[in-house]
């Protein structure tokens, strides 16, 4: 079969086609948009599943028989990454054409079907994340799944972490373990947004990042205040990102503030909290350090320092964290220019207090407003 003739009317939807005029105009016009938004969702998916099939089709098409095979993919990918990421973004790096080599290699007949109709598709990312598991039965079965039960990225990524095709394949109490697994994951399936907040996509349809998909009006609020207010400590602070995205095999990642310090050399890493601080929330920032000594940091730079912030009403405090081995280099120089934890628990405490009064106040001037309507 040609190769356009395996591409062409996948996930072709008119949804005009589709619209029946009720008595009802507000649930009319409601379902107009969520057709349109879902139309546009599909139309977007199918073409960047077919771009990266195709990007790793034509770096399959590469290969060479041998022992060289290996070596010879390695240096084509990265010359490649470094040609098409100077031309067209950050969305062509060596991990990601693997990534679309891999998708070629795992899914080499996706677009076509025995009897010739066009298939449903997941999310790029579904099939980014389906390519960490190596034992086809099981990628099968999370497809499968991941189809037929509409799971969000999120909640493909815990079930393939937590083992529950094989946990679901040994036990005798399946009712248990799927709504078990139903209950954990039910926060990340109300997320609409999902597929326009990946990066990918922005990247894909050559927008920028937009970091109001990311925060609340409370979080902005209080980054943009503690932006200014590390500025304004004169202590060295220089603003480096704001929102920066990092990117693992397994999840998305946005460090909040990221700032470098001149005086101590080294890269300062401020991640929020609108909950209490748990465990995972200080591994995650070692994560970030972790990446950033071994991505940013360059010769004569000091190691990496995150500090994670909690705005939870009852409790607003600030944890540093170091990699083990820097508590003393912490201890002796950091804390000469690091802000104190009494003086963030205090700027932010003040940042929320400002920002209901002025949601308080903005509400009292529109129940004016309609009132004299």
């Amino acid at each position: 079969m040609a190769m356009e003739n395996k591409l062409e009317k996948i996930g072709q939807n008119n949804f005009m086609d589709n619209f029946v005029k009720t008595d009802d105009i507000l649930k009319d016009m409601c379902g107009i948009i969520e057709s349109s938004q879902k139309a546009a969702y599909r139309a977007v998916n199918t073409t960047l599943i077919q771009r990266n099939w195709l990007l790793g089709y034509r770096i399959a098409s590469e290969e060479l028989q041998g022992e060289d095979r290996a070596k010879y993919g390695a240096e084509i990918i990265k010359k490649l990454a470094k040609e098409l990421s100077a031309e067209y973004g950050k969305g062509y790096t060596k991990s990601n054409l693997y990534s679309f080599y891999s998708f070629y290699k795992t899914y080499p007949e996706i677009f076509q079907t025995p009897s010739g109709k066009s298939v449903g598709l997941l999310s790029w990312s579904h099939y980014a994340t389906l390519l960490q598991v190596k034992d086809k039965a099981a990628r099968d079965w999370y497809e499968k799944e991941a189809t037929e039960q509409t799971w969000s990225v999120r909640t493909l990524q815990r079930n393939i972490s937590s083992q529950y095709y094989y946990r679901m394949l040994g036990t005798q109490k399946k009712e248990l373990v799927e709504s078990e697994m139903k209950e954990l994951t039910a926060p990340y399936q109300n997320d609409k947004l999902e597929f326009i907040k990946n990066p990918v996509v922005a990247e894909f349809l050559g927008f920028s990042q937009n970091t109001d998909f990311t925060e609340s009006d409370l979080e902005k609020s209080i980054l943009s205040n503690l932006q200014k207010f590390l500025m304004e400590l004169g202590k060295g602070y220089a603003f480096v990102a704001r929102q920066q995205h990092i990117h693992t095999e397994k999840q998305d990642y946005y460090i909040d503030l990221v700032f470098y310090n001149y005086i101590l050399k080294c890269f300062v890493l401020i991640d929020l909290k609108t909950e209490k601080i748990t465990h995972q929330d200080v591994g995650q920032m070692d994560m970030y350090i972790r990446m950033y000594d071994e991505l940013k940091r360059s010769e004569g730079d000091n190691p990496t320092i995150g500090i994670v912030l909690c705005s939870d009403t009852d409790d607003d405090i600030a944890r540093y964290s170091v990699m083990h081995g820097n508590e003393q280099l912490f201890a002796s120089k950091y804390k000469l220019y690091l802000p104190t934890k009494e003086e963030l628990k205090a700027e932010i405490e003040t940042q929320k207090a400002m920002f209901y009064l002025q949601q308080q106040d903005n509400e009292e001037k529109e129940n004016e407003q309609n009132e004299q309507i």
